[in-house]
């Protein structure tokens, strides 16, 4: 009998599927991520918030009594109910029209975009497509797509992810030394509830893994501070990111960035600390 949750055509239903959340831009969230980052930035009511710091907000405040196992929401509401274990945050794509102030009253309406069903090498695989629209009186200032993947339990001794050497020629990069302190950070600002993050026991026990999993978007802001650092007059237009592999609180990882001759790109990446790559990106700059 065919798992239920894998059915292409049920889970198809859930394409098109909305909700709409409202948030205050407050400055408090703000300055805690300049704290969890220990980035420089000084920030005031009415400044443009950093780029991708806008996950601090729109939290989908789910019941205790509502939530699974793995800390994340049940399935089944928003998003589909894909049973696999195992869910990450793939990468995404984001165009940043316009500021979004500190102080700000916002509004994020989100969109089921695309659900897809596929076999991997390490098993069945489902990917979420999620789209993302925030705007400000109206005015859109940020297009999202957020890419979510979800995996069956990893085995006694395998691995789903590939080695691949990182890029050896940045002009500029960052030793991070992630601990169980900074995770906490950013999933309490983020309403993350996802025990890979924090639970030592459930990471390794459970899910299998050899650490607390640094989160996907953590490393993603960790690449635009990297950029706003090394270049504080420039701003982003345009970010994307793909995860290639995790990174664990158990060693150090770098990011780095190369500014393209052109100077209107960077090439962005993160590498743990053997030198391979555990998520690549691009910044389009204005």
């Amino acid at each position: 009998m065919p798992n239920q949750s894998l059915d292409a055509g049920k889970l198809a239903a859930w394409v098109g599927r909305s909700e709409t959340i409202t948030d205050q831009i407050d400055i408090g969230r703000a300055v805690a991520m300049a704290a969890t980052l220990d980035s420089p930035v000084s920030l005031a009511i009415g400044d443009s918030l950093p780029p991708l710091w806008h996950w601090l907000y729109f939290w989908s405040a789910i019941p205790a009594s509502q939530l699974g196992t793995d800390g994340h929401a049940q399935r089944g509401e928003f998003l589909p109910p894909v049973t696999l274990p195992r869910r990450m945050w793939a990468g995404g794509r984001l165009k940043f029209l316009a500021p979004l102030p500190l102080g700000a009253q916002a509004e994020r309406v989100s969109r089921i975009k695309a659900v897809d069903v596929k076999q991997g090498k390490s098993g069945p695989l489902v990917f979420v497509t999620v789209a993302h629209d925030i705007s400000v009186q109206a005015r859109l200032v940020i297009q999202e797509e957020h890419d979510i993947v979800y995996r069956d339990t990893l085995q006694a001794g395998d691995s789903s992810f590939n080695a691949k050497l990182a890029p050896t020629d940045a002009h500029w990069s960052r030793q991070i030394s992630p601990d169980p302190v900074q995770l906490f950070r950013y999933s309490a600002l983020t309403f993350n509830g996802y025990r890979i993050h924090y639970d030592r026991t459930y990471t390794t026990e459970v899910e299998g893994y050899p650490g607390l999993i640094v989160h996907g978007p953590l490393i993603a802001s960790l690449l635009t501070d990297l950029v706003s650092r090394e270049l504080p007059d420039r701003t982003i237009a345009e970010f994307s990111f793909r995860a290639i592999a995790p990174l664990f609180d158990t060693e150090p990882f770098s990011v780095h960035g190369r500014l393209e001759p052109e100077g209107k790109q960077v090439v962005l990446w993160a590498a743990n600390s053997r030198g391979e790559l555990a998520m690549q990106a691009e910044a389009q700059l204005r």
